[in-house]
């Protein structure tokens, strides 16, 4: 009966079962079968057959425990490698294409995506999904391009795409040379023909103590992020973000760097020796030799005629090369050779390539003629729209690059969603290679990974040599917008924007200048080794393309900020890279040279279409209050001024393009939340209600004021009514305040006299509360707009720092006939002082913009502070005084006599 039971139902066959382990998704116990997943162990077998079979690599590298593993995810790509450092964990998996179309290049594809699952957070956007690939993604992007390219054989053309994903990250390793590693190992496993294996390493520096794969915190105190790949014994790219870094330490960096790169090589090659494929013969794309010897001969001496003649512009030496492999098409279309009609682009761009590079070698000269160390013509120009918060131009040769400055708030920084790294920057470098500049036409659409990277690498050169935050907290941003190219337009964006910021008023520590050298080499077929090369200085687009390298190097006269190396061979000796450093430097000395001739210092002259940047402190009830709701009140200030508002930590940063438009946003501002009150102001305000002994007024930010029935006019007025109405905006003095507190205002004082066309007390009332901050000063002094006195204001006491005479007063000092000049040294009082009379005072209290004198016998003057004659009081000091008028309390008003 047993075994009836077991041959119809299986599931009580008494074989045993698989060994199986069980593990809780959530964590914990859970009776919920639902939630457990089973696992089988590798080495279990499951009807027959393995479920998974993984395989693993363990190592260490500087202080990082380091682990390869492949066959748990993934397993139907052509080669997927999970690299496991500490708790961040990224998968790259590689996959090309069954047959080749007709093409003459490889397509090859990098695709680097940080998800935001990978640090536990759903994407903040209106999908709650990741949309096109971030700034940051393209650039690692690059970093796993750049090394592995070069090592795919000649003729391989077939499409091959990358794509790494973090799947884990704890924001303590940046995981992009992870990613370049794991593709190194799962190009190891797959079937693609492929030089390698690659090692990648990151080395920052502390102080003086180099560190090998640094964690973030340690890069944020770093002033060096290199970035190094290599083979075995020849170098593939080097990306260095550096603070004025010497060309000593930075050898010292990539003498360190290799072996320590090295180490990666050897766990890629035992974990390929375990699962890796057996390497498929893919058909390659090569001319025959027959072929190329064909076409070498009909056009190697045209083209030698046209590289040997230096009057030949950019485009003038390219139609020439045109019109040549025209004639050879033209000879291989009557011979109706296929073979070399077909491979005739590659070949004579072959043929192009051995002429260059013979004439560099044997004779030492260029395609224009100039000497191996020479530079191109410069030419610089700051200031070239005056407009804009900063610009310049910079041209080396035929390549021009027009750099534009844009100043803004703190709160408009860019925000970052990158897994690791700060959460936004408040310094951007927007590059742009528009067709016209090669004279091409093509379409403008999205981000371009060429332009980012050049972007990139111009914004790592300049940033070493920014102010601190404290000393510029603007948000800056640089558009390199090149306007002709020939070669090394990152590095002309390096130079024309030093120049922009320094014209647009940052402090710059001094000049960052780039240029880009390059390399051609003879190279043994036997051994691949070097026997020949020679180093260019400020290479042509043409030697770029026809050379073995592009070395990108921005830098002070102090160091090295920027390096980026492309090569195009399979690696190049270190001790070649680190010889390339001398020609480099000398040449960024005469760059620099001619970029000080044209601007050295930062421009602080004022000008009307200058930024206009002001910071205030104010209390938090006060900025609540001008936010409003939801940020309702800011953005409606903003999209009616034009300006900006940034509010941050009780600062209230004001950002403006020009003065005029400043004057707007403080306007509104004043209307809002106020600012102190002074004796003599001329202030907004709005009529809230009218009495018979006249109207009250709410100005400065909510507070009252009194505008009596006497200084609505020159002329008796009958009724308030007659000349003012409920929400009538008026412009109103501030002359006083009355017995009850309240603070009088006056209209006619802002009104002329009859008689007269302008009133003279409001011009120079005006000219002294409007004050203007100065354009492109450091935002260190912070105004605060608290009462001075810290006490309420009371009749004749808190206003009185400032005394502006009215009307009545200067009539009744004109109408009054001036004594003779008397010495009073006795005790006086207010009868006995007369206009004229000289006294010795002491000082009892120092305003802002004034002293409060003790005359003797309880009678107090006031002296205002003049622009003529300006010093330092002390409280007690006796001073030599003269009365000069009385206020309309009686109080005495006192000027200072000159001894």
């Amino acid at each position: 009966m047993a075994r009836m039971a077991s041959k119809a139902n299986p599931l009580l066959s008494t074989k045993p079962w698989p060994r199986i382990k069980f593990r809780t998704i959530c964590g914990g116990p859970c009776s919920n079968a639902l939630a457990t997943s089973a696992i089988a162990d590798s080495e279990t077998p499951v009807a027959g057959k393995k479920i998974l079979e993984t395989h693993t690599e363990e190592f260490d590298v500087g202080s990082r425990k380091i682990t390869l593993e492949t066959g748990k995810l993934a397993r139907f790509a052509n080669g997927a490698v999970i690299l496991a450092m500490e708790e961040t964990k990224v998968l790259s998996t590689i996959s090309a294409a069954k047959c080749d179309g007709t093409r003459d290049f490889l397509p090859l594809t990098v695709d680097y995506q940080e998800k935001q699952f990978a640090q536990g957070v759903i994407p903040n956007t209106f999908m709650r999904r990741e949309g096109a690939p971030k700034e940051r993604e393209l650039l690692c992007g690059r970093i796993i391009d750049r090394p592995i390219r070069p090592l795919f054989p000649a003729g391989f053309y077939h499409e091959v795409q990358v794509m790494a994903t973090v799947l884990s990250s704890d924001g303590r390793q940046d995981p992009d040379v992870m990613a370049a590693n794991a593709t190194s190992a799962a190009l190891m496993l797959s079937d693609i023909p492929w030089g390698g294996p690659i090692g990648v390493i990151r080395i920052g520096r502390i102080g003086d103590q180099f560190i090998v794969n640094p964690s973030m915190d340690e890069l944020s105190l770093s002033d060096l992020n290199l970035v190094y790949a290599c083979t075995k014994d020849k170098t593939l790219m080097i990306d260095v973000q550096a603070r004025e870094i010497s060309e000593k330490d930075l050898k010292a960096a990539l003498r360190l760097a290799h072996p320590e790169a090295v180490k990666y090589l050897d766990p890629q090659i035992r974990l390929a020796a375990k699962a890796g494929k057996q390497k498929r013969e893919y058909k390659l794309s090569l001319v025959s030799k027959e072929t190329y010897e064909k076409i070498r001969s009909l056009a190697e001496a045209p083209i030698e005629a046209v590289f040997t003649d230096p009057t030949y512009g950019k485009f003038e030496r390219g139609e020439a090369l045109d019109n040549i492999t025209q004639d050879v098409k033209k000879t291989l279309e009557e011979e109706c050779d296929e073979e070399g009609l077909k491979f005739l682009s590659k070949t004579v761009d072959a043929v192009r390539k051995q002429v260059v590079r013979k004439r560099i070698i044997g004779e030492g000269l260029r395609v224009d003629g100039r000497c191996l160390d020479e530079i191109r013509p410069l030419y610089c120009e700051a200031g070239y729209l005056p407009v804009l918060h900063g610009s310049a131009i910079f041209s080396r040769g035929d390549t021009q690059v027009l750099c534009t400055v844009t100043l803004g708030a703190p709160g408009e920084a860019q925000r970052l969603e990158s897994i690791v790294g700060p959460p936004s920057k408040r310094f951007m470098l927007h590059y742009s290679f528009p067709p016209f500049c090669i004279n091409e036409v093509g379409k403008r659409v999205g981000l371009n990974r060429r332009e980012v990277g050049h972007g990139t690498l111009a914004e790592k050169a300049l940033l070493a040599v920014l102010p601190p935050e404290d000393n510029c907290p603007y948000t800056v941003r640089i558009n390199a917008e090149v306007m002709a190219s020939d070669g090394s337009t990152s590095m002309a964006s390096v130079c024309a924007g030093s120049m922009a910021l320094m014209d647009a008023g940052i402090l710059l520590k001094e000049h960052v200048a780039g240029l880009s050298v390059g390399l051609v080499s003879d190279i043994d077929p036997s051994t691949g080794a070097i026997t020949e090369y020679r180093i260019l200085t400020d290479i042509l687009g043409l030697e770029d393309h026809l050379g073995d390298m592009d070395f990108k190097i921005a830098g002070t006269r102090n160091g090295i900020t920027a390096i980026q190396l492309d090569i195009k061979p399979a690696g190049i000796p270190l001790d070649i890279i680190c010889e390339c450093l001398e020609p480099a430097y000398k040449g960024r000395l005469q760059i620099l040279d001619h970029m000080d001739g044209e601007i050295n210092v930062p421009r602080t002259q004022d000008c009307r279409f200058s930024p206009q940047i002001l910071t205030l402190k104010y209390s938090n009830d006060v900025i609540r209050r001008l936010i409003g709701p939801l940020g309702s009140l800011k953005r409606k200030i903003e999209e009616e001024t034009g300006g900006r508002i940034s509010v941050n930590d009780g600062f209230l940063t004001i950002v403006a393009k020009n003065q005029s438009v400043l004057d707007k946003l403080m306007e509104k501002i004043h209307f809002i939340v106020g600012h102190e009150i002074e004796m003599g102001g001329v202030y907004k305000g709005v009529v809230t209600s009218i009495k018979e002994y006249g109207a009250f007024v709410e100005f400065n930010g909510g507070q009252q004021g009194l505008l009596h029935v006497s200084e609505l006019s020159h002329e008796p007025v009958c009724q308030v009514s007659d000349i003012v109405s409920v929400g009538q905006t008026l412009n109103l003095m501030c002359i006083g305040v009355d017995v009850r507190g309240n603070i009088k205002l006056s209209l006619k004082a802002t009104l002329p006299r009859p008689g007269s066309k302008t009133n003279d007390a409001v011009r120079v009332s005006v000219a002294s509360v409007q004050q203007t901050p100065k354009i492109r000063e450091p935002v260190s002094n912070v105004q605060e707009p608290t009462n001075r006195d810290d006490q309420p204001l009371r009749d004749g006491d808190s206003l009185s720092s400032i005394v502006i005479r009215s009307v009545a007063d200067c009539d009744q000092e004109n109408s009054a006939a001036l004594e003779e000049n008397s010495k009073v040294e006795a005790p006086i009082n207010a009868k006995r002082l007369k206009l004229g009379m000289e006294v010795t005072a002491k000082v009892h209290q120092i305003r802002a913009h004034g002293l409060v004198l003790d005359l003797g016998g309880g009678v107090h003057g006031m002296y205002r502070f003049e622009s003529s004659v300006r010093k330092e009081f002390e409280v007690g000091e006796e001073i030599r005084v003269q009365c000069s008028s009385f206020s309309s309390k009686g109080i005495p008003v006192m000027s200072l006599v000159q001894e």
